[in-house]
């Protein structure tokens, strides 16, 4: 077994639960990191070369920063479903696992043995997790899936940009939405065994999860016939709600919730307590329609001011702002909680979980090697002579 792994919050809520995982890429990798932070064992099977996403970069002490933010407290074992005597052995394991996530081709686990509904039939606790990119039972479900296809698919791209055309998205949302599904789901469906003794079959995909974030623009257009518009920083139905150059070189977001908030806007940062009652200023619908005037009044005034200048007036009238900030910004931003993890090329500092426990931050395991733990996983499960 594992050793245990102590953490500053105390019990860990999933020890004593194991997790295996025929996993790659982003997705699957998500659910169970959150799984191995709560205490469960998730032992992750790899090839000989181990899981292509470490090979995704080197920036992270020679490992890749994708690998090293989703496989930290895992066990790593190398295994081919393919091959007889590790087939038998990763079913070894699943008689006393309590958790099965794969995330393979469509089709492939259930060509080799381990598909849900056989898996479910041979041990009724178990809980199986099926993550694929569109689904099952349907003219897409054969087809490759990875984010930047399935963002675009699924309209996320088509609403994501500047009005020139779509855009992506910076990092791996559909990736992490589908993750962020597959464990709620879990441990829905852990909590339901608790009751009835009977595990689950789950299904999850890319495409599901960034269709579920698509409710509010899809329902818009099906209720107007219209598409939201393309704005870049700025907001399709609320105005002033974008981003304007500071005198150095700075973007602040400003955003107007109400008519409360915009004559206050308008007497303590613009200097014009009567902008607010103004024919095309009067009402946020005004303002829409009024879009390119009210920005070119705003955008005089702030490209005065410096960032701090902007700030201090900003702050000074109750309005919600934020920087557009860059990368070198983020590192060093006052609400950002960083953790050690532990790697083969030494101390990584991630960022923390977003969930704190009892006001602490989890203590996380460490990145495996490939096969780091092959050799003990099969003298724990070997066949009894």
């Amino acid at each position: 077994m594992p050793p245990d792994r102590a953490g500053r919050t105390g019990a860990l809520p999933l020890k004593g639960l194991t997790v295996l995982a025929l996993e790659q890429a982003v997705a699957a990798p998500y659910c169970t990191s959150r799984l191995a932070d709560a205490g469960a064992r998730v032992i992750k099977i790899e090839r000989p070369e181990g899981d292509f996403a470490r090979g995704y970069d080197a920036s992270v002490n020679g490992l890749a920063s994708y690998f090293v933010w989703l496989n930290r407290g895992k066990e790593s074992l190398v295994a081919d479903i393919k091959n007889p005597a590790d087939a038998a052995l990763m079913h070894r394991i699943l008689e006393r696992a309590d958790v099965f996530v794969q995330n393979l081709a469509p089709g492939a686990a259930a060509r080799a043995g381990f598909g849900s509904a056989e898996l479910r039939a041979r041990y009724p606790r178990l809980i199986t997790v099926d993550i694929t990119g569109y689904g099952m039972g349907h003219s897409y479900s054969n087809m490759k899936a990875y984010d930047l296809l399935v963002q675009a698919e699924s309209g996320l791209a088509g609403i994501t940009g500047h009005p020139a055309g779509p855009g992506r998205v910076g990092v791996s949302v559909c990736d992490v939405a589908c993750g962020m599904d597959a464990h709620a789901a879990v441990l829905e469906a852990l909590i339901a065994r608790g009751i009835t003794g009977e595990g689950a079959s789950l299904q999850v995909s890319l495409f599901s999860g960034a269709a579920d974030w698509m409710n509010v623009p899809l329902l818009y257009f099906e209720g107007t016939g219209r598409v939201p518009q393309r704005l870049g920083l700025a907001h399709p139905s609320i105005s002033p709600y974008g981003a304007y150059s500071t005198a150095d070189g700075s973007l602040v977001l400003i955003s107007i919730q109400n008519e409360r908030e915009w004559a206050a806007f308008c007497a303590g940062v613009l200097g014009e307590p009567t902008l607010a009652r103004a024919d095309g200023y009067e009402s946020n619908n005004a303002r829409v329609a009024n879009r390119d005037a009210v920005d070119a009044r705003i955008g005089e005034v702030l490209g005065r001011l410096t960032r701090d200048e902007a700030a201090a007036r900003l702050k000074a009238t109750g309005t919600a702002y934020g920087f557009v900030n860059t990368l070198a910004d983020l590192a060093t931003h006052p609400a950002l909680i960083r953790v050690e993890v532990e790697t083969p090329g030494g101390t990584a500092r991630i960022v923390a979980p977003p969930v704190l426990i009892d006001g602490e931050v989890r203590t996380l395991g460490p990145v495996p090697t490939v096969g780091e733990h092959s050799d003990r996983i099969r003298a724990e499960f070997r066949a009894n002579p």
